[in-house]
């Protein structure tokens, strides 16, 4: 098996530029206290690799920040470019094993948003030591699964996918109640319809008059190979 090696990364080429927040889609900031990703913090998303990516999109897209996505070897890299986020400054670790905590500990000083996904539930003294690099280095992680101490929890509670009838079609968006939950400022929780994606692609709120009950209701996909 094949090490990680951190002399690789370039800080220097690396690191975006400085911010006390990380920004994040408009149509995901007012589930977020602050309105975005606050640097050096964890941010846990449960069961939808869709919603990972699209919290990721706003920093990783428009913003310009380097991200690397750790232990997701089946995260779709055309749904994530079509979500905004820049392939060309995205680093990939697919397979790290038990070596993850290092890798991330590595990355944080690198660049300003890491992706991780873990083979199992992570131990609060482990999560807390991981913790503590990354607010040293503020960068920001962002977890597929639970967290010890994230700032936020963000889950799907009910998901519709739209364009497909009696069995054919293809799938044209789809409709998601996204729940957020949080530490201190951010403990009261928040909620939103959201178009996860719409027709075109977008994370966007479901407006008025597009009623979330007119999908085709196949609960929420799981696993990273649909994003």
């Amino acid at each position: 098996m094949s090490t990680f090696d951190p002399a690789l990364i370039r800080p220097a080429a690396l690191v975006p530029a400085g911010g006390e927040v990380l920004p994040v889609l408009p149509a995901l900031a007012g589930l977020l206290p602050g309105g975005g990703l606050r640097a050096g913090t964890v941010a846990s998303v449960v069961g939808d690799a869709g919603l990972l990516v699209a919290l990721a999109a706003g920093a990783a897209g428009g913003a310009g920040v380097w991200t690397a996505a750790v232990g997701l070897p089946d995260l779709g890299l055309a749904a994530a470019a079509g979500s905004g986020v820049e392939l060309e400054r995205l680093l990939l670790v697919d397979r790290p094993g038990v070596q993850w905590p290092e890798v991330v500990s590595a990355l944080a000083g690198a660049v300003g948003l890491v992706l991780l996904g873990t083979d199992g539930p992570v131990q609060p003294q482990l999560a807390a030591r991981v913790a503590a690099v990354l607010r040293r280095s503020g960068c920001v992680l962002l977890v597929a699964g639970p967290w010890p101490g994230a700032v936020a929890r963000l889950r799907v509670a009910e998901s519709r996918w739209f364009g497909v009838g009696d069995g054919h079609g293809q799938l044209t968006g789809r409709q998601a109640l996204v729940v957020a939950e949080g530490r201190g400022a951010g403990g009261r929780a928040r909620t939103a319809w959201l178009w996860l994606p719409d027709g075109n692609g977008e994370v966007r709120a479901v407006e008025p008059g597009e009623q979330a009950g007119n999908g085709d209701d196949t609960g929420v996909l799981g696993g990273l190979a649909v994003v």
